[in-house]
């Protein structure tokens, strides 16, 4: 697989689509449907490599009628600039967190209460289940088509230059960088922690000028976004897991002839299994990886984490937020009670 360095990633985000490693040179023949991709995390990034690889599929499926251009690294603007976007139709794909997308569809977010699955079998039985569809239902609302099956983000764990983090206590007073979403400010004050909303492609240079203490996010992302390069510990938390939704411009989606349609649909879906395979095996081994590259790792507890949430209110103030259907659907999918 082709390496990028973190200087051609910026320059891809400086001279837009016509550098992206990704977005090829029409053919010859232009496709009969050419529509575009927005994503927020770098080429090296199992989500894109992974819908990068379904693009190539879809064309070869459709023998070339339907062409996805993928543009990765925030080229087409922030988080919430894409997701206009795609609302909009200027693009016909996007991933997004559903914590991200949650100051839409507050639901969204449900995916991300802390400490909420234990492991991936929870994870894969609430999202392709019931909550999953609920979920679902919400985004299909606003002139969106949400596929199936939700791209893997994977477990989230603390990063920081200043200290570890092993109990709560480590989190007073911590400035850590959070998307912006109300889920994860809220979780972490609760948590004692200070955290500051910003977005992914502005990350790197906040840790590296100190303009927070840390951050979080799965050791994928820390890996292929070379977080390591300034962060000195990575506390292994497993404090919430996310995940990406691909969402599809509806009119978009809907100008497809039935059976080209078909063939993206199935297309996406089965490359998300793919991907989530992938994340799980990836996030396994980035451990080593990541301590031969400097990160010191350390182990943490989850029940003073959770104890915290709980008495900070956390749970029944989101309990309140999301309704008692939504959380209803969360506790019988992980089969047990948080509020």
């Amino acid at each position: 697989m082709h390496k990028f360095s973190r200087r051609s990633l910026l320059a891809a985000t400086a001279f837009g689509a016509l550098s992206s490693p990704f977005v090829r040179p029409k053919p010859a023949r232009a496709a009969e449907f050419s529509y575009k991709y927005a994503g927020n995390v770098n080429s090296d990034h199992p989500l894109t490599r992974n819908i990068a690889a379904a693009a190539d599929k879809i064309r070869e499926r459709t023998a070339g009628r339907v062409e996805i251009q993928v543009f990765p690294n925030s080229q087409l603007g922030s988080e919430m600039d894409m997701l206009t976007q795609v609302r909009t139709g200027a693009v016909e794909f996007y991933t997004i967190s559903g914590l991200v997308l949650s100051a839409l569809v507050p639901v969204a977010s449900i995916n991300g209460i802390g400490f909420a699955f234990p492991d991936y079998a929870d994870v894969w039985r609430a999202m392709d289940g019931q909550l999953g569809q609920h979920v679902r239902e919400a985004i299909d609302k606003f002139n969106l088509t949400t596929f199936e099956r939700i791209w893997n983000g994977g477990y989230r764990q603390i990063t920081s230059s200043v200290r570890p983090i092993h109990t709560p206590a480590d989190l007073e007073g911590f400035k850590i960088r959070v998307p912006v979403s109300q889920l994860w400010t809220s979780m972490f004050k609760a948590l004692g922690a200070t955290p500051v909303s910003i977005n992914w492609g502005e990350v790197y240079p906040s840790l590296q000028t100190k303009v927070v203490d840390g951050q979080e996010t799965p050791l994928v992302s820390i890996e292929s976004a070379k977080l390591y390069e300034v962060q000195k510990y990575c506390s292994v938390t497993n404090h919430m897991w996310d995940g990406f939704w691909f969402l599809a411009n509806k009119a978009a989606l809907e100008r497809l002839p039935k059976d080209l349609r078909s063939i993206v649909i199935e297309t996406i879906n089965g490359q998300a299994t793919e991907q989530r395979a992938e994340v799980e095996r990836l996030n396994g081994g980035l451990q080593d990886t990541l301590s031969r590259r400097g990160l010191v790792f350390n182990e943490t507890q989850p029940g003073p984490f959770q104890e915290a949430l709980r008495k900070g209110g956390f749970y029944e103030e989101w309990k309140r937020r999301y309704g008692e259907d939504a959380w209803s659907l969360l506790e019988a999918s992980v089969g047990r009670k948080l509020a």
